[in-house]
């Protein structure tokens, strides 16, 4: 089959070709996915989890890419749940070949049903951002309705997605991002806008029940000041250093759930959540297109034929 691998750890996206592979292996538990649809993290190549499998032997070379759409082409033996034909999106274990080719091996309680009324490119691209933020607002968060969150990078597609599936909940939402950000964040449900531009943005913030973080640094920092008492900060950035008043601070990584998916793909049916698709490119263009510097908003979509 075609797949796109790379080959060197140390000049991991230099070293991306796209190439014949060997066929997946499917193993019990796992079902085989003829890939219509895929789409990456561009930095994926620098986590440990990329190059080595679940027992930390190295598994170079290596296919990225962990979210997917697509059919069921194979049902292991012992697999339960899911169908040859069925249409399934879902997000990929980190420690296995993923999903820039035309089959992936996959957990089947990985994968959720994709109702026929969403296509493939559109559900790549729903999967990593709706998954990020469900569980970083219900099960991290636990936002509830009637409460207030401030979600830092509004604009960026998880921050897109926490807007709206906040805003769903019933709770009030203020978006942060930079200035030409506003009118798109607003669209998207938020019912304020913060301007992370400004030195003193924090200073412009009423006391909000939620953080929710995308964007680090010295913004991550200053977050915790504009919690309530009891209030909860969560971030997918990087672990923060100061922990709000009587409150909860949390760093978390987005893990494959079944359930969750179900309800993400729920919300979008019914029009809670808009997938944004930024760029779409053949497999054969990937290498080129992870070496190159994102600057359309929303995700790049790898077609699969």
């Amino acid at each position: 089959m075609r797949a796109v691998r790379a080959h060197d750890r140390e000049a991991a996206v230099d070293s991306l070709i796209a190439e014949d592979v060997p066929y997946p292996y499917a193993g019990e538990g796992d079902v085989i996915v003829k890939v219509r649809a895929a789409c990456f993290t561009p930095d994926e190549l620098g986590w440990p989890a990329s190059w080595v499998d679940r027992s930390g032997r190295d598994r170079a070379p290596v296919i990225p890419g962990h979210e997917v759409s697509g059919e069921v082409a194979e049902v292991a033996v012992g697999t339960t749940g899911l169908s040859v034909g069925q249409r399934v999106l879902g997000l990929t274990d980190w420690n296995r070949d993923g999903t820039l080719a035309d089959h992936v091996a996959v957990e089947a309680r990985n994968l959720a049903p994709l109702p026929a009324d969403i296509d493939h490119t559109h559900a790549a691209a729903l999967v990593m951002p709706g998954l990020t933020a469900w569980q970083g607002l219900f099960v991290h968060g636990r936002v509830e309705t009637g409460q207030t969150v401030l979600v830092h990078g509004a604009r960026g597609g998880v921050g897109m997605a926490a807007t709206q599936l906040a805003h769903g909940a019933g709770a009030r939402v203020i978006g942060s991002g930079r200035a030409r950000s506003r009118e798109q964040v607003l669209e998207l449900g938020a019912d304020e806008f913060v301007d992370l531009e400004q030195p003193a943005w924090y200073e412009a913030v009423d006391r909000v029940d939620v953080v929710f973080d995308a964007v680090g640094g010295e913004v991550l920092d200053r977050s915790a000041a504009v919690l309530r008492p009891g209030g909860t900060l969560v971030t997918i950035a990087h672990p923060p250093t100061l922990r709000p008043e009587d409150g909860r601070a949390m760093y978390f990584i987005v893990e494959p759930n079944r359930d969750h998916l179900v309800q993400v793909v729920r919300i979008c049916r019914e029009g809670g959540l808009r997938p944004l698709v930024g760029a779409v490119h053949p497999l054969d263009q990937a290498p080129q297109v992870f070496r190159e510097k994102k600057t359309t908003a929303g995700k790049t979509v790898i077609v699969v034929a």
